[in-house]
């Protein structure tokens, strides 16, 4: 799974002319705020049918990656069919967390930027 910042290029851009380790830093400052919020309630679904938080547990994050371990994590994500023919919803939980990091991670170059 890739998300992209849009908007976010060409603040990235400039951030990496001035310094590229400003950049990385504040790119894995960003993805660690991502775990940590994950691993709070609401972060990421716990419940039976996820194996009593397994899910939670898998979420793993090493320098600018964050992700889960678990096989079905992208069912959870985006949603699947039943055997029986239903169809369970995504919960999202992955997309909401990059969406609630989003501006974080904007002001955060722009503060950078600014040093």
């Amino acid at each position: 799974m890739r998300f992209e910042w849009i908007g976010a290029d060409e603040l990235g851009r400039k951030l990496l002319e001035k310094s590229a380790a400003d950049f990385e830093a504040v790119s894995k400052k960003n993805v660690r705020d991502i775990f940590t919020r994950s691993q709070r309630a609401g972060g990421t679904p716990v419940g039976d049918y996820t194996g009593g938080g397994q899910l939670r547990k898998s979420a793993r994050y090493n320098g600018d990656e964050m992700g889960y371990g678990v096989h079905y994590a992208p069912h959870v994500e985006y949603g699947h069919r039943t055997r029986s023919g239903g169809y369970v919803p995504g919960q999202y939980y992955l997309k909401q967390n990059v969406d609630t990091q989003r501006p974080i991670y904007k002001q955060d170059l722009r503060d950078k930027l600014k040093e």
